[in-house]
């Protein structure tokens, strides 16, 4: 076996070192965390010792171990959060150096410190322990796979692990994590792509299937009714696009106020679970169609009215990319100060209120739109794929990663909160990172980068002529 020069060693070692320095001023920074309002309720569950499936029950059990421990506060959980997503970095920025693509390990770093990402990193979030453990799981792998190598035994298991984790603290990370375990721990085999992708499909509509019971039956969690938010959110956007007579099940009269009040939103579906906003609609319907039947009535409704559907679900999905958007929107800006509490949970020091507001200002600009990331993404598909080595199999596997996680928002997305998009955006630079060790035909990156501007511009325009989204209800 060929020994790597030692420049290329002295190369690798300096961006984990600088990884890991980036790492301790980020826990000293940011110290101890933001806990937002998720937090704060997660956290009553640990001290309660009773939990539900609303918020992810591994997160709360992982939290509970530590305040089992004498370790209190949202502290463990940051430090978890943050120690994962730097010490992936630090091992994609180390194999890339490894390869002699110093620029790109630095950009590695450079997104790392990314103010709308690492803005949101430091929530102490189900998004933020997603987005840390498969970060792990890819710098991991990618260690061995940029130079077309497989992984040891004991590395697969822990990406496995890893991986793993991530899908079980939100309910669509089976969407990133699924292809992610295809391409690291197998490969994709070139010579039948289509039916790999299926497979990628199935597997991931396999994964969300068991969710539900390992959180209530393995984990403990007692069943919260989270899983009717989807049907609720579609039932009123039918409404919105077709009219009160689409859904029969609430009287018109209860849908003209809702429609007059804003809460038939594309933005989220919270205020129709407010009750002092239009929780009359989640009664009504409650009562009309209980239990398992509201999903019947929202498949119904789905196959009576598809254009109505259609015309929500992309409504839906262009507020969450914020492509045809305004700049201002709600749930945009990362958290600076804890959701008020007595349960001990505090805040970070005042300095960090100037990085988050930069982060807020990246985040409503074109530069931090999610569709542009997506576009990217897309892009390095089609530069890529089929790919021929270990750095181009990476890139494709963290573009389809990116592309398929920012695709399901359009079908399961009830909420446009910007954190949810922190993976997604994350996997589409480090796809693009990737890929510059790659030689794709120049005639596709031309391609490419056109459509990337294109969307840039229709962006760039939307932020100008658009006036601020007001908050809902």
């Amino acid at each position: 076996m060929q020994r790597r020069p030692v420049g290329t060693r002295r190369k690798a070692l300096s961006a984990v070192i600088v990884a890991v320095l980036l790492a301790g001023v980020t826990l000293a920074f940011f110290w101890p965390g933001v806990a937002s309002y998720d937090s704060v309720v997660q956290y009553q569950q640990v001290l309660r010792g009773q939990y539900d499936d609303w918020h992810p029950p591994a997160m709360a059990r992982l939290w509970a171990i530590f305040h089992g421990l004498g370790w209190r506060g949202q502290a463990p959980l940051f430090v978890v959060q943050v120690l994962l997503y730097w010490s992936g970095l630090a091992l994609f920025a180390g194999a890339l150096a490894r390869r002699r693509q110093s620029i790109a390990a630095l950009v590695v770093l450079l997104l790392g410190i990314w103010p709308p990402v690492l803005g949101w990193q430091i929530a102490v979030l189900k998004d933020g322990q997603m987005a840390g453990a498969i970060l792990a799981a890819v710098g991991l792998a990618s260690w061995w796979r940029l130079d077309d190598r497989r992984l040891p035994l004991w590395a697969a298991a822990l990406v496995l692990v890893l991986l793993g984790y991530a899908t079980l603290v939100r309910f669509n990370a089976a969407f990133a994590t699924v292809p992610l375990a295809f391409g690291l721990l197998g490969g994709w085999r070139w010579d039948r792509p289509r039916f790999q992708l299926v497979l990628v499909i199935a597997a991931t509509g396999a994964v969300i299937a068991v969710l539900a019971p390992i959180n209530q039956r393995l984990l403990q969690a007692a069943p919260s009714g989270v899983e009717r938010s989807l049907p609720l959110f579609d039932l009123a956007g039918i409404a919105h696009h077709a009219g009160p007579q689409a859904v029969p099940q609430v009287p018109a009269k209860l849908w003209r106020r809702a429609e007059a009040k804003g809460c038939l939103t594309p933005i989220l579906w919270d205020p129709l679970g407010d009750d002092k906003a239009c929780g009359y609609i989640v009664d009504t319907l409650q009562r009309a169609a209980p239990g398992a039947r509201l999903r019947n009535v929202w498949i119904e409704t789905i196959a009576t009215h598809p254009i109505a559907y259609a015309r929500h679900r992309i409504a839906h999905w262009n507020s969450e990319m914020r492509l045809w958007m305004p700049a201002t929107m709600p749930g945009t800006g990362p958290l600076a100060r804890s959701e008020p509490n007595t349960l001990g949970l505090g805040s970070p020091d005042k300095r960090v209120n100037g990085f988050q507001k930069l982060g807020y200002t990246l985040a409503s600009s074109a530069a931090g739109a999610p569709i542009l990331w997506f576009a990217a993404a897309f892009g390095v598909l089609f530069c890529s794929w089929p790919a021929r080595d270990g750095a181009g199999g990476v890139a494709v596997t963290l573009a389809l990663s990116a592309i398929l996680t920012e695709l399901a928002f359009g079908v399961v997305g009830v909420a446009s909160d910007y954190r949810y998009h922190v993976w997604g955006m994350l996997a589409a630079g480090l796809a693009l990172l990737a890929a510059s060790g790659t030689r794709p035909s120049p005639n596709r990156v031309l391609v490419a980068v056109l459509g990337v501007a294109a969307v840039a511009a229709v962006v760039i325009i939307a932020r100008w002529v658009l006036p601020p989204a007001l908050p809902p209800l």
